[in-house]
């Protein structure tokens, strides 16, 4: 992230606690404690983690804080201030499932600010989101959608890979980041692009841990699972979507508006392609067709020409190879709230313990084994409008609701406002 210079006029509060979700969800309890990661199986096993870290090409060689840093709010703005880091000890990654080669990305300080709006609104049509970030999680963690920018190239008759002179493919069958890239992916289901970026593409699983969200630990492997117990709690919320709705953990109340009406995991919307639940199957006919929900997204007809057929499920392209693998139920006859929980975007409109009378919420989905399945945080598109984005500065005059390090800046915030200059080699406001 390039070097910038922002001033923010802010109100200073010594609040830890808020009535209203949007500032008080987010998990700071290890906000003031440096980041940590594993780089080996061997650290890992032994509880060995290392606060500053470098490869040669991405490098953390001072400690950088874990996740939020501080949370500041206007009439219309919740803007936080997070490194990017995960408050578990994240890592270690590899390129392969025997964990013979190294991934080359490590997680770096992004210090960033990220702006959601305090008064989300549906959209009267729902826009196609491309791929890219998505929302933030509670953690200060970015969250990423299903695709990993790669897709089918029919002309290559390959997918696309850079490596090879490839770019991104024809966007038509486009693959699944969890299914491709979960070989990269730390104990905590999260990994980092090249630039540093760590980032969760499906539930994560240790932040749902640290929340108490039916997530066990064991610290023999330093791995997460999900508790054989039945649930007991709904859900907390996991993060923000840029259209300022939230995102729970897979469970919820079985009754969208009853709250006493027991809890379940919500189940998803969407299923394989396998001739299993009404849907065609892939196997025997071949990727020949679209499903209706991304013949809608893409403008174009259910059946596909000949130039745009994806390759046959094989052992290299199985099934749920792409996100187009998938068929969503309601197109197939199925019933939203009967035959399944979530909406083509991935959520519905509930009660929950934060929204007592009602807000439309997404919800991470798993199967009955804990295992993350599509669309895992947010299907194609946005309820809301999607305002929310990263900024390089705040340009208006906020509330402080929280800071990671009040105590190191007490002495110099004599007044109830103060002017804060961005340092960001320190990924820190300072007192001007």
């Amino acid at each position: 992230m390039k070097t910038v210079l922002l001033i923010a006029v802010v109100t200073v509060f010594a609040s830890t606690a808020h009535a209203d979700p949007q500032l008080s969800s987010w998990f700071t309890l290890d906000s003031a404690k440096p980041a940590q990661i594993y780089r080996t199986d061997a650290e890992k096993l032994s509880g060995q983690s290392e606060t500053t870290w470098s490869n040669g090409r991405l490098a953390q060689l001072q400690p950088a804080f874990s996740g939020v840093q501080e949370i500041l709010s206007s009439s219309n703005w919740i803007y936080i201030r997070s490194t990017g880091l995960g408050s578990h000890v994240m890592g270690p990654w590899y390129m392969d499932s025997q964990h013979r080669f190294p991934f080359p990305n490590l997680p770096t300080d992004q210090h960033f600010i990220f702006a959601m709006s305090r008064h989300p609104m549906e959209q009267t049509t729902h826009e196609f989101n491309h791929l890219g970030e998505i929302g933030l999680f509670v953690d200060g963690v970015r969250m990423f959608d299903a695709n990993d920018a790669f897709s089918y190239s029919s002309g290559n008759g390959r997918d696309a890979n850079p490596r090879a002179g490839i770019g991104q493919g024809d966007h038509i069958w486009n693959r699944d980041a969890y299914v491709n890239e979960a070989q990269t992916f730390d104990p905590a289901l999260g990994h980092q692009q090249q630039f540093g970026t760590y980032h969760y593409h499906a539930e994560p699983i240790a932040l749902r841990y640290l929340l108490g969200d039916h997530v066990d630990f064991d610290n023999a492997t330093k791995t997460y699972r999900e508790s054989t117990t039945p649930p007991a709690k709904h859900s907390p919320i996991l993060g923000w979507m840029y259209d300022g709705y939230p995102v729970y953990g897979p469970y919820g109340y079985s009754n969208p508006t009853n709250p006493a009406s027991g809890i379940r995991r919500m189940v998803s919307g969407f299923a394989l392609r396998n001739g299993q639940n009404g849907t065609d199957n892939l196997l025997q006919n071949g990727r020949n067709q679209l499903p209706a929900w991304q013949a809608r997204e893409q403008g174009s007809t259910v059946a596909l020409p000949a130039s745009k057929v994806g390759p046959a499920v094989s052992s290299l392209y199985p099934l749920g190879h792409y996100i187009e693998d998938y068929a969503y139920l309601g197109d197939i006859g199925k019933t939203l709230g009967r035959d399944f929980d979530l909406d083509e975007l991935n959520g519905r409109w509930c009660v929950t313990p934060e929204f007592p009378n009602g807000t439309y919420a997404y919800f991470t989905t798993i199967d009955a084994r804990g295992n993350p399945v599509y669309p895992y945080n947010m299907g194609r598109r946005y309820h809301g409008y999607p305002n929310g984005r990263l900024v390089a500065g705040i340009h208006e005059p906020v509330t402080t609701n929280f800071t990671a390090h009040a105590e190191t800046r007490a002495a110099n915030m004599k007044a109830q406002t103060a002017t804060l200059t961005w340092n960001s080699g320190t990924g820190n406001y300072e007192p001007q």
